[in-house]
């Protein structure tokens, strides 16, 4: 079978999907709020995989796996009110709650979570095409992201659990909870993304409101008992559909304290412009990003080539540490194209369950239409898709596609395409690659491919004041997850990493007096007689 019959032939029978990765529909109605599962009998959102069935007679159709909740306002305000009467300005059992003992409730979970594995991992492959593998790295990869941040509030609060002494004063300073947080998870990742704020957030006492993306809903249906088993009631709701009918209102009531969102800058524009009081309003944002590589002339292409593949390629590019435009200078452009176009040649393309798969469909319904779009505009101005059959469409499959030489004034050059395209530019002059890291509206990360120590750190000095990571002879990234993850310019809002998502969901705070005999005994007091969360110097091991 050659590649235009393997491309149209991509989806399978029915019969023909392993039984052990069939997916049956699922209805879902459940919603967790105030610590209680509710049942949703109003109308329901359709869930269409990417992932088609193909017909006897020919052609494939979309395959809708299930449903889930399409609520209101109402509902989207009653979930509100608990993450709010949960926290009660502060008073709440949660945020008044011992590390330790918030802790505990973490690793409750983490331990109830990993026993629904399997039923997750089935639905990110269902859900949004990713590959088995990666569907299991992302489901162990929020364990462990949960373990991870637990070890880090213990040295967090260890670091905390002493008292200062300054100018006359006694004081223990610790961090605090900022109040109701509204996370919003992406597409891409809906699990590990939405838990890298999610689990943050909780455990540094804030109560929580989060819809799931729009794209991978139903894979959180299985960790709904988990959370209500838990967590005290109103400190984790959920809410389902449509986000201009449920969002807007509960960023209107300015009863969110801290917005936590993974998506487009447009979209969290609107959400921070909808807040009464932007001034009081907390925001942790992961936004876009053109994460460009530089392949110098003394490369290693090889090296190069296997980054650029895997850094523009996994998950079909649709991460926004993906590499997603590629300045070679002109002395090696013919050499790293050819090997760059050969290894996307390479790739193996299918469904999510198959051996070795890299390349499966995309779960947003138009991005095929407009990738191919951009494709065809950048022909138009002069490109070439230099790998066969690049570019071509089948339903919800898009081809990767290698477009040389990229053409500035293109939507490819300048806009995120969040897809299996690589435009690859041309330069002669360096300044070429960095005026357009410039001038980019983004700012997360570059990746630099060179072997002269010289070149190479009078383009990290900066680079590093345009991205927040620069990576040498590496694809972009975002992990270790011990690592800063964020952005400049219109990238980022806030920093997440394993410690500094615990800084971002809280406050500096501490409770201070004169060092006079009085104070010094009711400090000694409250911390003997362990009558204080705050106020104490327990050590965690």
């Amino acid at each position: 079978m050659n590649l235009t019959e393997r491309i149209s032939n991509i989806f399978p029978l029915q019969e023909n999907v392993p039984e052990r990765f069939r997916q049956s529909r699922i209805e879902q109605t459940e919603y967790l709020v105030d610590g209680k599962i509710h049942s949703w009998d109003g109308p329901g959102i359709e869930v269409v995989s990417p992932v088609r069935i193909a017909a006897a007679d020919g052609g494939a159709s979309p395959c809708t796996i299930g449903s889930f909740p399409s609520m209101t306002a109402q509902q989207a305000m009653e979930a509100l009110h608990a993450a709010v009467k949960a926290y009660d300005a502060g008073r709440g059992p949660w945020p008044t709650m011992g590390v330790e003992k918030r802790i505990e409730h973490l690793l409750n979970f983490a331990r109830a979570m990993k026993e629904k594995r399997e039923e997750v991992v089935q639905l990110l492959m269902w859900e949004i095409g990713k590959n088995l593998p990666d569907s299991e790295k992302e489901f162990d990869r929020t364990v462990d992201y949960i373990i991870d941040t637990v070890e880090a509030l213990k040295e967090m609060d260890r670091d905390g659990s002493r008292f200062f002494r300054e100018q006359g004063v006694t004081a223990q300073i610790r961090r605090a909870p900022l109040g109701v947080t509204l996370c919003m998870g992406p597409y891409n990742y809906p699990l590990n993304e939405t838990f890298a704020t999610l689990v943050p957030a909780l455990i540094m006492g804030n109560t929580v409101v989060f819809k799931p993306a729009k794209h991978g809903v139903l894979l959180l249906r299985p960790l709904l008992e988990a959370f209500a088993g838990a967590f005290p009631p109103g400190v984790v709701n959920t809410v389902y559909g449509e986000g201009a009918a449920v969002i807007g209102p509960v960023m209107e009531s300015g009863l969110v304290d801290c917005l936590a969102f993974i998506g487009s800058s447009h979209v969290a524009d609107l959400l921070k412009q909808s807040h009464p009081k932007p001034h009081r309003l907390r925001c942790v944002l992961g936004l876009g990003a053109k994460n460009p590589a530089v392949i110098l002339p003394g490369a290693d292409l090889d090296l190069a080539v296997a980054e650029c593949v895997t850094g523009a390629f996994s998950f079909n590019g649709q991460r926004c540490t993906a590499i997603k435009i590629i300045f070679v200078h002109e002395s090696v452009a013919e050499r790293f194209v050819d090997g760059f176009a050969r290894a996307v040649e390479g790739l193996k393309f299918g469904m999510p369950w198959e051996d070795g798969v890299k390349v499966t469909p995309l779960p947003v319904p138009d991005k095929p239409a407009m990738l191919a779009k951009w494709v065809e505009e950048a022909k138009k101005a002069g490109s070439a898709v230099v790998n066969e059959m690049g570019g071509r469409v089948n339903g919800s499959y898009f081809h990767p596609a290698v477009v040389y030489p990229a053409v500035k004034g293109t939507a490819l050059y300048s806009r995120e395409q969040f897809g299996p395209v690589a435009p690859i530019a041309v330069y002669k002059d360096i300044s070429k690659p960095i005026r357009y890291i410039e001038h980019s509206a983004y700012g997360q990360q570059a990746a630099l491919f060179g072997s002269d120590p010289k070149t190479m750190a009078s383009l990290i000095d900066p680079l590093v004041n345009q991205v927040c990571r620069v990576n040498i002879n590496s694809q972009c990234q975002r992990g270790p997850d011990a690592f800063p993850f964020t952005g400049r310019k219109g990238s980022a809002e806030g920093t997440l990493s394993v410690s500094d998502a615990l800084r971002v969901f809280s406050i500096r705070t501490m409770v201070a007096g004169k060092d006079t005999e009085m104070n010094q005994e009711i400090f000694s007091n409250i911390v003997r007689g362990r009558h204080s969360s705050f106020l104490n110097t327990d050590y965690l091991f």
